[in-house]
């Protein structure tokens, strides 16, 4: 490749068509697919993770943070669907943020997004390890190191992925439905099992002063906030599938609203029926709180290890759904040059494996080096480590529709979100506000220094090395383009189409003071 294009103070290298081809993506989703995959996605975090906010802040308080990141949530879906729709690339956040922050926007919002699915999905990873090996003794009376444990589901689902993007999809939906199954038979056992006592919900002993409902008063509910995002963290991720929708336009952001509502539907189940069964306080300590709820319901050991060995299934699901979203991610960002170009290739099945395998290396050492340093309890470092990255990523994309509302009012829009600009507002004000909560945390400052290092590290390679070296993938041009090239690939566009032109269609779109301005709404 040759340098022959600088705009925006990167420069950009022509690519021929053989590039482009060697990371070729299938289309294999419809709708279900979509919905299955994004299902997967989150559908761990009600198994693991989200109990501890009854830790922090006490069940009342998570419950209130857990309404404040719903309604949260549905203003961040609603914009993200309106660009996703808008902008039908794999670059998802990235992308968003690339068209209307320019490149180091891009990078910046990029690299929060991969910290949030790589080290989800060690997240995902560490609890699967639990409830896989709790299951295992619990039927054989042998347990396995937890690096074991790691080590074989990591495997297992690269091999998995690199089998291709409809096997993810098919893959993802059966499981999400039976990880619904489970959550759903919970359910019922829970409410006919005449185990339920819900005073066990404010059993968390109150600090002086203070009450049941909120035992350590009102500031621990910003504390509780990143674990009602665990509840729904990775819904956003269905823009990253747009190459590979049969009609991403339509059915992204429809699978992203009935799969939210979905969520919410499981999580009420957990955040009431789970610490009702077995009581606040244990399930705010327990490491597998649903596990924990059937030995609860069912006291045969055996019994309830083949009830939970289907949990471990919303587990499961979830790691195949946030490896999709952590290959995509970064595949995204190597095919544009941000990250090196090789991780982008995808080989005969048109499936990202490389960038999986990078992410899963780097996702295990990550696990590693948290366990070594907070033995017991790499699990949660990584998980707030993830959540940061996520708020980061969150903010940014809010910032992102704002932006693009004003910069680019003739893009074209097959999908308006029906907040419009307040909704992203709210969304991007509940997403300060979790940021300022982790702040306040002592318990999640580590986390934070882990992800300043991280972002400095990464801004030096990019000023140094990666805007030098940029591609006009997909995400570029209609970055270049003013919003005006939605789809190249469908348009018959080619990547490395001269600067000049770009530029010249980008002005002309950009209203004078007497133009008419269609309504973006």
């Amino acid at each position: 490749m040759s340098t022959d294009l600088k705009a925006q103070g990167v420069s950009y290298a022509t690519a021929d068509q053989s590039y482009f081809e060697k990371r070729a993506l299938k289309r294999s989703a419809g709708f279900w697919g979509i919905w299955g995959i994004g299902i997967a996605a989150v559908i761990s975090g009600d198994f693991s993770g989200w109990n501890a906010g009854i830790t922090s802040a006490g069940w009342g308080g998570l419950l209130i943070a857990s309404a404040i990141v719903v309604v949260m949530f549905f203003g961040m879906i609603f914009s993200i669907g309106e660009m996703s729709a808008a902008m039908p690339h794999t670059g998802g956040a990235y992308s968003f943020a690339r068209a209307s922050m320019g490149p180091w926007g891009g990078f910046i919002t990029g690299l929060a997004e991969t910290l949030e699915y790589v080290l989800t999905t060690a997240a995902v990873v560490y609890f699967s390890a639990g409830y896989a090996d709790a299951i295992f003794h619990d039927l054989t009376g042998v347990s396995l190191p937890q690096q074991v444990w790691w080590a074989i589901l990591y495997v297992v689902f690269i091999g998995l992925n690199s089998l291709g993007s409809s096997v993810s999809f098919r893959f993802a939906l059966v499981v999400a439905l039976i990880s619904l199954a489970v959550l759903v038979a919970f359910g019922l056992l829970a409410v006919f099992s005449g185990k339920l006592d819900f005073a066990g919900l404010f059993d968390v002993k109150p600090d002086a002063g203070q009450t049941a409902f909120l035992p350590h008063g009102v500031l621990p509910i910003f504390f509780a906030l990143p674990f009602g995002v665990w509840l729904f963290l990775g819904i956003e991720e269905l823009p990253l599938s747009a190459e590979e929708a049969h009609n991403p336009t339509k059915d992204i952001p429809k699978a992203s609203v009935w799969g939210l509502v979905t969520l919410i539907v499981c999580g009420a189940i957990v955040l009431i029926l789970n610490p009702a069964v077995v009581g606040g306080a244990k399930t705010g300590a327990s490491a597998e709180p649903l596990l924990d709820g059937f030995r609860a319901i069912i006291p045969d050991d055996r019994i309830a290890a083949i009830l939970s060995a289907f949990a471990l299934v919303g587990l499961l699901a979830s790691l195949q759904g946030i490896m999709f979203a952590a290959g995509r991610n970064m595949y995204s960002l190597s095919r544009a040059g941000y990250y090196p170009r090789g991780l982008s290739v995808t080989g005969k099945r048109q499936t990202p494996v490389l960038a999986i395998l990078v992410a899963s290396v780097i996702g295990f050492a990550a696990l590693v080096a948290a366990e070594l340093s907070t033995p017991g309890g790499g699990g949660g470092l990584v998980l707030n480590i993830a959540v940061w990255g996520a708020v980061v990523s969150y903010m940014l994309q809010m910032a992102s529709f704002v932006l693009l509302r004003r910069k680019y009012p003739r893009a074209k829009r097959p999908y308006h979100s029906p907040w419009g600009l307040a909704g992203a507002w709210i969304a991007g004000i509940i997403g300060l506000a979790i940021f300022v909560g982790e702040i306040l945390n002592p318990a999640l400052w580590s986390a934070i220094v882990i992800m300043l290092i991280v972002y400095a590290v990464g801004i030096v390679a990019f000023a140094t090395v990666g805007r030098k070296n940029l591609v006009l993938a997909p995400e570029e041009e209609y970055a270049l383009s003013g919003g005006l090239h939605r789809d190249p690939q469908e348009e018959g566009l080619h990547p490395s189409r001269e600067a000049g032109v770009m530029e010249q269609e980008r002005a002309e779109s950009i209203p004078t003071p007497g133009d008419a301005v269609p309504d973006p709404v």
